[in-house]
């Protein structure tokens, strides 16, 4: 039996993607073959594809899908062929019809997270648990920015936000967009192509500006994310997709009111299996509640996963994206 892995071989535009088909793998001792059943789609594959995040080449590309186990490697427990898991790295490799994972890196699914569900959210959903709840620490009654509040990321976090009582101010660039994040759970939308962001911050916060701004945006948003905050408020830097933040001087952190930044990174955050039982039981709980609904924007046959690429950095897309096998 053969399957299908995605593979680059140098840095570039999608068209780098190939499509490299071989002998179905067998798992080592502690791992176990997956039969993919969704794979899901993050921005973060696109800076693998580009070099933003170099990465050894000849690489895979993907973190995160969802499917069952059809074969165990010697020495593994606690889970069976049938199961059904998701897993978020370690490694590249996610785009494939099949893929062989350490045991140790699994996710059990509830019955109530589909296999598409997990490869669309989870990764998405893991990271807004660390960086509402353990990075930034907002509270009740917080007026917080959140950039890009309509991507796969952003729906979530106004959701999550929102259910902690947080006032969340959203920008978007559409209409479309606009509406979805309003649904979601935004107390105020700011198009950002119509309208400066922090001078419409500083309206709705009447000058004061926001304790803590999450921007998965980057470079394209910084000034504004950092003249929306107020003194020693919290800019969580979390994503490149307008670009890598470079050049920043630390004196402009003091001028602007002795603001904090940081730059987190999920795994961190996930580091121990504490910490991985922590944001798991937190996350499947939220779902089990319907505080958040996913929105699968796109769906794209596995092979068609340049398209994916192109039609993400368009940001043309909404809500969470899937390439199914």
């Amino acid at each position: 039996m053969t399957y299908q892995r995605a593979q680059i071989t140098r840095h570039g535009g999608p068209d780098v993607i190939e499509w490299i088909e071989g002998d179905l793998p067998s798992p080592g001792p502690g791992e176990v073959l997956i039969a993919h059943e969704a794979v899901g789609l993050n921005f973060i594959d696109t800076y693998h594809r580009r070099g933003i995040y170099p990465i050894p080449l000849p690489s895979g590309l993907g973190l995160e899908a969802a499917g069952r186990i059809v074969a165990l490697g010697d020495g593994v427990t606690g889970h069976r062929e049938g199961d059904r898991i998701a897993y978020i790295g370690p490694g590249l490799g996610a785009y494939a019809t099949h893929r062989v994972m350490p045991a140790s890196a699994l996710f059990p699914l509830p019955d109530h997270v589909s296999c598409e569900l997990a490869a669309a959210a989870l990764i998405k959903a893991f990271t807004v648990e660390a960086l509402v709840e353990r990075c930034a620490h907002v509270k009740a009654g917080d007026t917080v920015l959140v950039h890009a509040a309509a991507g796969g990321v952003g729906l979530l976090m106004v959701q999550w936000l929102a259910h902690l009582g947080v006032e969340v101010i959203g920008t978007v660039s559409s209409d479309a967009k606009a509406e979805l994040a309003h649904k979601a759970g935004a107390a105020h939308i700011i198009r950002y192509d119509h309208e400066p962001v922090a001078s419409r911050v500083r309206e709705l916060t009447l000058g004061k500006g926001v304790p803590v701004v999450f921007d998965g945006v980057g470079m394209a948003t910084w000034e504004a994310s950092l003249d929306s905050l107020c003194p020693r408020g919290l800019l969580v830097s979390f994503g490149n997709a307008g670009g890598a933040v470079e050049g920043i001087g630390l004196g402009t952190l003091a001028a602007k009111g002795s603001l904090f930044v940081t730059r987190p990174t999920i795994f961190h955050y996930y580091a121990t299996p504490e910490e991985r039982d922590l944001g798991t039981r937190r996350v499947y709980d939220l779902l089990a509640q319907g505080v958040l609904t996913v929105t699968i924007g796109q769906r794209y046959p596995l092979l068609e996963a340049a398209q994916a690429h192109r039609d993400f950095e368009a940001r043309v897309t909404t809500g969470s994206g899937v390439l199914v096998p």
